[in-house]
């Protein structure tokens, strides 16, 4: 646990359900949690969104286990509702007791349930490249994520992975984990109607016209479901949404949360 609430721009670890979480720390105000998708990071997700979102909130940038700075073995394996853990204790440790939360793909996946689990914890909800459907993401997710193919049709994506997990989580620890999720997409259990009525939040879906794990009616579908959702489509788009189309995004985004930061008072970071 830190000794210390981190300041801006901070990298820092904290202990939270048996890990050793590497984070990082953007800006001041209500407390906003980015959470990236599978085999990302914060960064690369959010990071044409952190400049508008640091001027009015303070963002923690997690590292997902087996992501990055947070250490974990995949031989332990893996399901979507360890994540949706590992967020609940980070927050615990961290003191936010309600707070807004982002996420894209696999990490809205981890939002949603979230949400879904502690709907009296989020103040508001991002959700990008999600969807309340388990195919086709299961069957994409399961094809994409599969180390042999990645080494041999995207061999620089390959080294990037290379670069960006090896140092914390050793060699081969991106081909250990990728198909370890796109199993636990697969078996991930679904969200029922009624539990996605239960988040009372307002909810930002977010979805390219062109993603191939999420089709536009699913989206539509899960805006639907929420209790005060709302959805952007953004045109000629994939998967990576927020940094295929971030002007769009980033438009939508301060709609959104002109409401809350109209209430200054409203979700501030605890002491």
């Amino acid at each position: 646990m830190p000794t210390a609430k981190p300041s801006s721009n901070t990298k820092a670890t904290l202990a939270a359900n048996g890990l050793e979480i590497a984070y990082e720390v953007e800006g001041t105000g209500a407390p906003l949690v980015l959470l990236h998708g599978a085999s990302s990071a914060g960064q690369l997700d959010f990071g044409h969104q952190l400049p508008l979102l640091r001027k009015s909130f303070r963002c923690y940038l997690p590292d997902a286990r087996g992501h990055g700075g947070t250490r974990w073995d995949p031989k332990a394996g893996v399901i979507y509702e360890d994540l949706v853990d590992d967020l609940t204790a980070f927050a615990d440790v961290l003191g936010l007791d309600a707070f807004h939360i982002a996420g894209l793909s696999m990490g809205a996946a981890t939002a949603l349930g979230f949400a879904v689990r502690h709907p009296e914890r989020v103040h508001s909800l991002v959700l990008a490249a999600i969807s309340p459907e388990r195919e086709p993401r299961a069957s994409v997710a399961r094809r994409l994520l599969d180390p042999d193919r990645i080494h041999r049709e995207q061999p620089v994506w390959a080294a990037t992975l290379d670069r960006r997990h090896d140092p914390v989580q050793g060699e081969g620890g991106w081909e250990r984990l990728l198909p370890l999720l796109g199993a636990a997409a697969a078996g991930q259990a679904l969200h029922e109607p009624g539990d996605l009525r239960r988040v009372g939040a307002p909810a930002l879906v977010i979805v390219g016209d062109r993603d191939p794990f999420v089709p536009v009616v699913q989206a539509l579908a899960l805006r639907r479901q929420l209790w005060d959702g709302r959805l952007l489509v953004a045109p000629d788009c994939g998967h990576e949404v927020t940094a295929l189309r971030p002007a769009i995004v980033n438009e939508a985004l301060t709609a959104f949360y002109r409401p809350f930061l109209s209430q200054p008072d409203a979700g501030e970071t605890p002491p």
